[in-house]
């Protein structure tokens, strides 16, 4: 059979060299799309591409895994289906924090480009949600009620994600999950390594960029949870909550808590050339996230926060917290917080910093 031959639903068209195309054609008069573009992966699993040019109603899980070479050009849009009772149960399990996918990718080297957008019809979920109240340790979704996330990478290597835009999403915006790559937080890297994010811009109203436990190597396993080796550089923040934030649970006086007590460490953090305008908090590091203050006082967090350094943070707070803008608390102690170059004034008075529980305070408060 010539290797360009037309499968059912599906339009494919042979590219320059070896590199087979297939491109997915809208379905249509009210049905899913899903299927089209899952057969459309399998076909052009390897050294193949995929083009996903038009508008595509997805009411069915995207399931695209064992990709090697393979270059996904989305200009045209995917949007999920708004049905809380179907996607509920199809969606796609991660077990971090109860979180599902509607689209689970997985491979080694993929390009994904184009300009197109990946729409998660996101409205039914908030107000769902406003009236339910149902939701998980730190705004997650839960058993009974998910909030699958648009795109998730995961158990991958070489990634490319470039100008792609992703809309009104349930839950997080992205996750890249157990990979080697380059509420509704934008890029979530969960358990992966060498993970490069650039020109990136996030409207969102919670994290912009999430370094979840695992995460090491990072630009932009067992049952320790860990957070090293990142750099974040040349990042604007405007009119946000938080800035450059490191934020960990307390300890836990319960075995089986989501919230706290497990083990682990944040080390080898650099903030560099940050700047924050109208920013509530533009430097945090919290050690007691979310954790009532006389249980943190009783059981300090038992996650470590070492080796964080702030280079030329600047620009101006919100004036919410008065003249605070710089607040380090550690309930357990932390080591080795630097800062050079830290320019933040706060729209009235003197720059007041925050440094509690730090070995390096005095050194800390110099380079503040």
């Amino acid at each position: 059979m010539h290797p360009c031959s037309t499968l059912v639903a599906l339009a494919f068209a042979c590219g320059a060299a070896a590199r087979l195309t297939c491109t997915v054609p809208h379905v249509g008069a009210g049905h899913d799309d899903g299927p089209a573009i899952n057969a459309a992966f399998q076909r052009c699993a390897k050294s193949g591409r995929v083009v996903l040019d038009q508008y595509y109603s997805v009411d069915s899980l995207l399931l695209t895994t064992g990709l090697d070479d393979v270059e996904v050009e989305l200009s045209g849009t995917v949007q999920y289906t708004p049905d809380i009772a179907k996607w509920s149960p199809q969606s796609y399990y991660l077990t971090y924090q109860n979180s599902t996918t509607f689209w689970f990718l997985s491979g080694n080297n993929i390009h994904i480009y184009g300009g197109g957008t990946i729409d998660g019809n996101g409205q039914v979920w908030y107000d769902a949600l406003a009236s339910s109240n149902n939701k998980a340790t730190a705004g997650a979704s839960t058993l009974s009620f998910a909030r699958p996330i648009p795109l998730t990478i995961g158990n991958s290597t070489n990634v490319v994600v470039e100008n792609l835009f992703q809309i009104a999403s349930p839950n997080w915006v992205s996750i890249t999950l157990s990979s080697l790559s380059y509420t509704h937080d934008g890029w979530d890297i969960y358990r992966s390594s060498q993970v490069t994010i650039t020109n990136s811009t996030i409207n969102n109203d919670d994290d912009c960029v999430s370094l979840k436990p695992n995460s090491t190597d990072v630009v932009y396993a067992g049952d320790t949870d860990i957070v090293a080796d990142v750099t974040v550089r040349n990042v604007t923040m405007r009119d946000a909550q938080n800035g450059a934030r490191i934020k960990v649970f307390g300890g836990s006086p319960d075995p089986d808590s989501t919230a706290g007590g497990g083990v682990g460490f944040v080390r080898n953090v650099t903030f560099v050339d940050f700047t924050v305008v109208n920013v509530d908090n533009p430097i945090v590091v919290d050690q007691c996230y979310m954790t009532a203050a006389a249980t943190c006082a009783e059981f300090p967090s038992t996650l470590t926060i070492s080796d964080v350094h702030f280079i030329n943070v600047t620009g101006t707070s919100s004036g919410k917290e008065k003249q605070v803008v710089v607040d380090i608390e550690c309930s357990a102690e932390c080591a080795d917080i630097t800062a050079t170059g830290t320019d933040i004034q706060p729209p009235s008075g003197s720059a007041e910093y925050v440094c509690a529980n730090v070995a390096s305070t005095d050194e800390v408060r110099v380079c503040f």
